[in-house]
């Protein structure tokens, strides 16, 4: 079964995000939630092309994935999980909580810490807020970010099989919550109780420095509301509230050369 996971791994995610990705494309057409402001062409054809070398890049500095160093944690009986004795069902929904806690850690750090920062934001630097931002990351963080994630897994002595659905989980759900798709606002305050929605992520992503310096969460909700970062709504509301970084209005942003420049810039925010 494990050795089942590593070798599907790949296709796995890869299968997962074409599918979502392609079921939230359609929802934005025929449900949009906001009206663009700019070239959908332009910020797709750099998005997708940045996730594509984002891929090749991991592919090309990691030799193992976060699933297969699962695999030896788990064989060498390495981390928490394995000390403690969990079982692969307890030790996975653990390990997922935990993977998920991880990264909403990280992204809050990466906001507050500047030069982090400095990588980070031009994941924020997109004009508008579709499904092809929820992958819009610079090279470095997502090569930082990996880093992170495997030390994490591996710490945890996490089950294979929750790290693969934890990494499907949260590419599905990105994509999910950038999406730029209408839910009505009664099912909206419902489904955010269990997963964060567009309309809760879309404050994260807001001009104004304190709207985007809360709800981190990419997965569960619960952790803005634990540590008290959970914002329920944009002050100016989310047909009128301004996307992106003050300091980083131009189109020339949204391009790859400037995307991969945007963290060496003098410009904070």
């Amino acid at each position: 079964m494990n050795m089942f996971l590593i070798d599907n791994a790949v296709m796995t995610r890869l299968g997962s995000f074409a599918l979502v990705f392609v079921v939230m494309a359609l929802w934005e057409k025929v449900s949009p939630r906001r009206t663009l402001n700019t070239p959908k062409v332009t910020r797709w054809l750099n998005n997708l092309l940045l996730t594509f070398l984002n891929s090749v890049a991991l592919k090309f500095v990691f030799p193992i994935t976060a699933t297969g160093v699962a695999l030896i944690a788990r064989e060498e009986s390495y981390g928490v999980l394995s000390i403690m004795g969990a079982s692969s069902f307890v030790g996975g929904l653990i390990a997922i909580m935990a993977l998920d806690l991880t990264i909403y850690t990280q992204h809050r750090i990466f906001h507050q810490v500047p030069l982090l920062w400095r990588l980070h934001r031009m994941h924020h630097t997109d004009l508008d807020i579709d499904v092809t931002t929820g992958a819009r990351f610079h090279p470095l963080e997502i090569l930082l970010s990996m880093i992170i994630k495997i030390s994490a897994v591996f710490l945890l002595g996490a089950p294979p099989w929750s790290v693969l659905a934890f990494e499907v989980l949260l590419n599905a759900t990105s994509m999910f919550n950038h999406s730029n798709i209408f839910i009505h606002p009664g099912i909206d305050r419902i489904i955010r109780f269990f997963i964060v929605t567009p309309d809760m992520h879309r404050v994260h992503h807001s001009v104004i420095i304190h709207e985007t310096n809360s709800n981190y969460g990419f997965n569960l909700p619960w952790w803005d509301r634990l540590f008290e970062t959970y914002r329920e709504q944009p002050s100016r509301g989310h047909d009128a509230m301004i996307i992106g970084l003050a300091n980083y209005r131009d189109t020339k942003y949204l391009t790859l050369p400037w995307m991969f420049a945007t963290p060496f810039l003098a410009r904070e925010r």
